[in-house]
């Protein structure tokens, strides 16, 4: 099913603290960025990888770099965005909902508290209308069920999946990528949409040997290409053929397309994710 993915190996954590590792670096190299919706990850979070550190705040993400580790290789400033990106791109995949993610602020942080900035932060913004009702069950014994939690561990669980998962097929990239033009081309959803079928039938050489290779039913398969090609719909890939007929495709239709495709990538990721 679309929740059951494969859970992803999670970053290397130290034994020692955040603040003793980043104590140690002396010169450091601090890049900052912010986000918006300030809640896309509900919950903050940080680790160690092998060369920074990571910390995601709400609308804040810090890493923090040893800055003999950034003269050897300047480039990891664009890997971390890129990495970065990737988790925003797994989250979206699961909420539907549009992000901004600026570029960074370089600051050299000194032993001594000095702090030398280098560019200064664009930032960007964006709207986000409607929020999402959060169950929090307990007992005696303690909580037993927390819809947030649950929600931000699903985030975070998927959005590794993503960042392993992307930089290595450029199929992966561009489902994500129609997927992202659908929920900021709402006007023509229906043929972002079905970009996804049509890069999985590109992939993998045909309907049958991408549904065989996935798992996805062939009903659901059939219902994107109907609500995409078929049905008289604004949103649609042949809205040409009956341009008198036309109407808006309702919720539930927009609803429906949009878990076929959120599935086509989840059950795609599983497929790579189990070649590895």
């Amino acid at each position: 099913s679309f929740w059951a993915l494969r859970r992803p190996a999670v970053p290397r954590r130290l034994p020692q603290t955040l603040a003793v590792t980043i104590a140690r670096m002396g010169n450091e190299e601090l890049f900052e960025w912010t986000y918006s919706p300030a809640d896309y990850f509900e919950e903050p979070f940080e680790g160690v990888r092998d060369d920074y550190v990571l910390k995601v705040l709400p609308g804040h993400i810090e890493a923090r770099v040893a800055s003999s580790k950034f003269t050897e290789n300047p480039g990891i400033r664009e890997e971390i965005h890129a990495s970065l990106n990737d988790r925003f791109l797994g989250v979206q995949l699961l909420t539907f909902r549009p992000y901004e993610l600026s570029e960074s602020r370089r600051t050299c942080v000194h032993p001594d508290g000095r702090r030398d900035i280098f560019i200064e932060l664009k930032a960007g913004t964006i709207l986000v209308t409607g929020g999402t009702v959060d169950i929090r069950v307990t007992n005696a014994a303690g909580v037993v069920h927390d819809s947030k939690a649950e929600r931000a561990a699903e985030k975070r669980r998927f959005a590794e999946l993503i960042q392993l998962h992307r930089p290595s097929s450029p199929t992966l990239a561009a489902m994500l990528t129609s997927f992202g033009n659908a929920i900021r081309d709402p006007q023509n959803e229906l043929v972002h949409l079905y970009e996804l079928r049509d890069a999985l039938s590109a992939e993998m050489g045909g309907k049958s040997n991408a549904l065989a290779a996935i798992g996805l039913p062939s009903s659901a398969w059939s219902r994107l290409g109907q609500l995409s090609n078929d049905e008289p719909l604004r949103q649609g890939r042949h809205r040409g053929k009956s341009a008198a007929a036309l109407r808006d495709a309702t919720h539930t239709e927009l609803q429906e397309a949009r878990d076929i495709a959120r599935s086509m990538l989840s059950l795609f990721v599983d497929h790579l994710a189990k070649k590895k």
